[in-house]
């Protein structure tokens, strides 16, 4: 799991992880954030996750992840309130582990992976490609 934890490191800027000791939660939550940035992904990708964030009246939060500058933080509590449990609690089965630990996982990565995804401090017109477009960018990011 190396190679996991070193993507998932780079990502997040060395910011502790919140896995909960679950080895398998952590295994499987690069597919479902990528999965879930995606074109074609159940949030309806990079772009119909930041509607969501509008729509929930935190816009300037996943605003601050695409723009340069600082990522403004946020909670398990409020991603829930953007995603909706249901979404969380179907994240939480794939990752194998409770609703609130998923929560706290997606809300240590999501900030800088979407930075690191938005180099140029806007969200692409087209999106984020697919699943395997945003694997391939993350294994250029861990070349730097």
């Amino acid at each position: 799991m190396g190679l996991l934890d070193s993507v998932l490191g780079a990502v997040m800027g060395g910011a502790q992880q919140q896995a909960g000791g679950a080895g398998g939660g952590l295994a499987a939550l690069l597919p479902v954030v990528t999965e879930m940035l995606s074109n074609g992904g159940q949030q309806g990708g990079l772009g119909g996750l930041m509607e969501k964030f509008n729509q929930a009246g935190m816009g300037d939060v996943i605003g601050s992840w695409v723009g340069k500058g600082e990522n403004m933080p946020i909670s398990a509590d409020q991603l829930s309130q953007v995603l909706g449990s249901g979404a969380i609690g179907d994240i939480a089965s794939k990752l194998g582990v409770d609703a609130s630990q998923a929560g706290g996982m997606l809300s240590q990565v999501l900030p800088g992976l979407i930075d690191q995804l938005t180099p140029d401090g806007q969200a692409p017109a087209a999106g984020l490609g697919d699943a395997g477009d945003l694997m391939g960018v993350l294994g250029k990011l861990m070349q730097k």
